[in-house]
């Protein structure tokens, strides 16, 4: 008889893949500038970190927002005792308010189908509970996150089927890989569900533009089956084209809106994955009641929400962050990608989220995803810096990576363009001196920098650990 679960024990978590092994040979070898000059950078998490000075500020000036202090303590029993699945009405109220203010005050949300969920991950499994039974499916546009394999379909046995995007059409989302996706799941007897977008869109860092979303919400409305789009990056937009939330383009439009739902977080936008403040917003009111009772699986800590609500209805504070967490991004985004122009590395034009989509095509060997992980595994193993390959987000050509550049300081950053550009320089020399041979897999490289001599203490955390670092269904590889 078997001991465990076969929920608990099936491979759907997606552990086994090579984005979750790249924060393993982080967690085995972490960078530090002095205590460990030489190990791997964490580029594979998406963490917004730039902020968190500006977050520090408001929590001293603002110390009864907290029930944890002398000033809020009399708070304490009240924050403390149950709270029902609905969450505190300031906070339900503050989301939705920030909600609207970060798609520019153009709309507004309810604060009564404010429904909570434990982070963006458990948002995601939520709101697929209430829309999917195990055995039907999600259309997902492609590249996709990897954790999506997880979130949508571990526990609830819904699968996805990816609509491929390319390059040609800087893998936008077009009715035509749509339309093709859904008639081969239909002659293959799969249950098309809905349809699920990201927007700002991980890994791509770029959003999509109206008239995309409004054929998205013609598809699905004539098909007769959901739309979720996951927001989770609205406030990392750092350049033009400005961010369009689905919410915007369906007061235009004559759509059943029952089929319209949105999860967000304040992981991104925000900084603050460790507080899990996942978001439903569904306007099916059928759904809103599902959710609402199943959010009692991931509730949001009440002492989190009293925190929240008073900071988030700080409109000083949210404009101040919003406007500076913008101008920080497009800064360290630009800093990186023009600094990897120099070394002929182009990246996919992003104007949000934490991270880019770098294409490192010419350096493979050859045009194949074995060529690929060949590739990134050097990058990892011997040039140390954990980026994520193109294939573990379901990307249909090799040779793209996706970087995120928001969770490290500035002399990290410096550290990680030294180690990128010593790497395509040296492979540069070996091309030269090889008969025109592409970089070889093999490469070793040694890496010290003056930076880490000089004993510059990081004053950041670089990165948490991976979600199920001693997890026994899955073992590293090496």
């Amino acid at each position: 008889m078997a001991v465990l679960s076969k929920i608990a024990t099936n491979d759907r978590h997606g552990e086994n893949s090579p984005y979750f092994d790249g924060w393993k040979a982080f967690d085995r070898n972490p960078f530090h500038l002095t205590r460990n000059p030489e190990g791997v950078i964490q580029m594979g998490l998406a963490e917004n970190q730039l902020c968190f000075d500006l977050i520090m500020d408001w929590i001293r000036k603002n110390p009864c927002a907290s029930i944890c202090t002398a000033q809020g303590v009399d708070w304490f029993k009240d924050i403390a005792n149950f709270q029902d699945y609905h969450g505190l009405p300031q906070f339900r109220q503050a989301v939705a308010k920030f909600m609207g203010r970060v798609r520019g005050g153009r709309i507004t949300f309810d604060p009564e189908r404010i429904v909570m969920g434990g982070g963006a991950t458990g948002a995601n499994e939520q709101i697929i509970f209430c829309l999917a039974d195990p055995g039907d499916a999600f259309l997902v546009p492609s590249p996709y996150y990897p954790g999506f394999d997880r979130d949508l379909g571990w526990r609830t046995g819904v699968e996805i089927v990816p609509v491929h995007c390319n390059s040609s059409t800087k893998f936008r989302i077009t009715r035509a890989a749509l339309e093709e996706a859904y008639e081969k799941a239909r002659q293959d007897n799969i249950n098309i569900k809905g349809l699920l977008i990201t927007n700002p869109s991980n890994p791509l860092g770029i959003t999509l533009d109206t008239d995309t979303l409004k054929s998205l919400v013609n598809f699905i409305n004539e098909k007769n089956i959901h739309l979720v789009c996951d927001e989770i990056y609205a406030a990392t937009l750092f350049s033009s084209p400005k961010f369009i939330s689905i919410a915007e383009v369906i007061q235009e439009m004559d759509c059943n809106r029952d089929l319209i739902h949105i999860v967000y977080s304040l992981s991104k936008d925000m900084g603050f994955p460790g507080f899990r403040v996942g978001i439903v917003y569904s306007y099916n009111d059928a759904v809103v009641s599902c959710s609402r009772k199943l959010s009692s699986f991931g509730l949001v800590s009440s002492q989190t929400q009293f925190l929240l609500a008073s900071m988030l209805s700080d409109d000083d504070f949210v404009d101040k962050f919003l406007t500076e967490s913008s101008n920080r991004l497009a800064k360290r985004y630009n800093t990186f990608t023009e600094r990897l122009e120099q070394v002929r590395i182009n990246c996919l034009t992003g104007n949000a989220g934490l991270f880019f989509w770098m294409d490192l095509r010419h350096l493979l060997q050859h045009q194949t995803f074995e060529a690929e992980m060949k590739l990134w595994h050097t990058i990892v193993h011997d040039v140390k810096l954990n980026v994520s390959p193109g294939s573990s987000f379901h990307c249909q050509e090799p040779g793209w990576f996706r970087v995120c550049f928001a969770n490290m300081d500035d002399e990290t950053v410096e550290i990680a363009l030294k180690r990128i550009e010593a790497f395509v320089l040296q492979g540069k020399e070996i091309e030269n001196t090889t008969t025109k041979k592409r970089l070889l897999p093999n490469l070793r490289l040694s890496f010290k920098s003056r930076i880490c001599e000089q004993g510059v203490l990081s004053p950041h955390v670089m990165s948490p650990h991976s979600p199920i670092p001693q997890s026994p269904l899955v073992r590293a590889r090496t």
